[in-house]
């Protein structure tokens, strides 16, 4: 036995907390009938962590548990409480009846460090500067006006994208005219590259881009890693893992970026046209303006916001739309009749003598189908980002106390057997048919990939039209093919996005007249 005074500090503290949660356990949760059921296999002090800390993915933990304790149940994280949702109907509860009761943000130790201390409006708490700050986004990135003159944007990269795939398969085609690519990087690769020229006005080959581009990888791969200073925040003096020091140290590399780009954006103001100015351009406008800047809650400096909601945007958008982009022609490729439906469609609404353009998506409704699809089995958020409740509210008839986290399993709910026949099967036209009047815009609780009430996506048509446009042009320029007659692996990622875990690689050839590849 060690009783040296480290040891016998340590033994008090851990008598005293467990003491602590069994009177609270015992005072607040003793024979509640009006509380959602909690879900076994607790622990003293950590709660349900451990179970969470399985080498599985989170929301099939959670799926898992729901199929035991039903739609709506109860897990405790450390010192917090989550309410876990995977019901299209208390989905819709959720986000309808409660939508403001339920519009926070829970706090956690990577929106303080790499959000700039909460002024992401993504990860910022409800209230006036959020309301505030995303009605600027809107404007200036989202809006109809703003929204056509970025699809020309990207369908310039787009076609440059082609160009390029082009000279690879001129450089390195074999004998069979075939050229092997990894269609996962390249997809990375345009979407951040179009995201970048958007947003700052900056060339994906530029090194300042590049080191934007590094970051932002090692930011999502930290994104999925669990916090136990989040859920025990007595504990996080100890940095477990070193976690809040590779945060720290990410964040002040994406600063310093941001910052460059910020004062070069100064430097340059009042010298663009308005058909030339990029988002940052636009922010600066809005939050250093002379008319507008008097009713920006003084939450944060102007600065702060600019470049915190630029990077939002960033890191909202381009991981998330890759994702997509992969699973979906992993899914076509894997059913060779939907990939000739897409051509034929293609051939049929733009032909072989030109480019797809961003105003011929309206006629490609099976692509339309193809994408909401992929979307409804790989979403690429499976769980919603979490949100918190800021005022009492009652859910499913259950009461739920101010301070609760809600994590919503759409994973789950896209899957479910009650709503969806076949639900595990890639069927496209069942957006044709049967369920052709649902869509993923937040409306219909059945397919929620984007979210829903007041904190849905603001981007949600954007993203729709560059995932329609980018596998469109792909398609219709190259005829594509798996490398071996074996189905491509669909193996996920276990993190906070549902990734592919492995390339996708594929072979390919040019399907139109060589001089519109120049």
């Amino acid at each position: 036995m060690d009783f040296t005074l480290p040891a016998i500090v340590a033994t008090l503290a851990t008598t005293f907390l467990l003491l602590i949660t069994f009177i609270y356990n015992l005072v607040f949760h003793k024979g509640s009938t009006q509380k959602p059921p909690e879900a076994g296999g607790t622990w003293p002090i950590i709660g349900h962590l451990h179970l969470l800390a399985a080498p599985r993915a989170t929301f099939k933990i959670l799926a898992d548990m729901a199929d035991k304790y039903g739609p709506i149940f109860r897990i405790r994280l450390g010192t917090k409480q989550v309410l876990v949702v995977s019901d299209s109907r208390i989905a819709k509860e959720c986000f309808t009846t409660n939508d403001r009761a339920l519009a926070g943000r829970p706090k956690a130790l990577t929106s303080e460090i790499i959000g700039y201390n909460y002024a992401m409006f993504g990860m910022c708490p409800y209230g006036e500067y959020w309301r505030h700050v995303r009605k600027v986004v809107v404007l200036q990135l989202l809006s109809n006006r703003r929204r056509e003159a970025l699809m020309r944007v990207w369908e310039s990269g787009v076609r440059s994208f082609a160009q390029d795939i082009y000279r690879s398969w001129l450089r390195d085609k074999n004998e069979s005219e075939d050229v092997k690519l990894d269609m996962k990087e390249l997809f990375g690769e345009v979407v951040m590259d179009v995201t970048m020229q958007t947003l700052f006005g900056q060339q994906y080959e530029e090194e300042g881009s590049r080191t934007v581009v590094r970051t932002a990888s090692r930011l999502f791969n930290l994104l999925g890693v669990p916090v136990v200073g989040d859920y025990l925040p007595w504990l996080r003096w100890l940095d477990i893992g070193g976690h809040e020091k590779t945060l720290k140290e990410t964040a002040k590399r994406m600063d310093s970026i941001a910052e460059g780009w910020l004062q070069e954006h100064k430097r340059k103001r009042n010298t663009k046209s308005k058909e030339e100015e990029d988002f940052m351009d636009g922010l600066i406008n809005s939050f250093h303006g002379d008319g507008d800047h008097k009713d920006i809650p003084n939450d944060f400096d102007a600065d702060t916001i600019v470049k915190s909601t630029c990077m939002g945007m960033l890191f909202a958008g381009t991981d998330t739309t890759t994702i997509t982009l992969t699973w979906a022609l992993s899914l076509i490729l894997n059913h060779s009749s939907v990939l000739e439906k897409i051509r034929a469609e293609l051939d049929i609404h733009v032909g072989r003598k030109r480019h797809v353009n961003h105003l011929d998506l309206n006629n490609l409704i099976y692509l339309q189908a193809v994408v909401k699809e992929t979307l409804r089995l790989y979403t690429p958020g499976p769980l919603l980002l979490p949100h918190e409740c800021i005022d009492d509210c009652v859910v499913n008839g259950y009461n739920i106390q101010k301070g609760t986290r809600l994590l919503v399993n759409v994973s789950m709910i896209h899957r479910d057997p009650d709503i969806w026949s076949d639900p595990n099967v890639f069927r496209p036209e069942r957006f044709l048919n049967e369920y052709k009047d649902i869509d993923v815009r937040g409306n219909h609780f059945e397919l929620i990939p984007f979210g829903s009430g007041r904190r849905v996506c603001p981007a949600i048509s954007l993203a729709l039209q560059v995932m329609e446009l980018v596998l469109a042009c792909l398609i219709h320029d190259f005829d594509l093919k798996r490398i071996s007659n074996e189905p491509i692996d669909m193996i996920e990622m276990v993190g906070m996005t549902n990734r592919k875990a492995t390339p996708l690689h594929v072979f390919l050839t040019p399907r139109l007249p060589s001089h519109l590849y120049n």
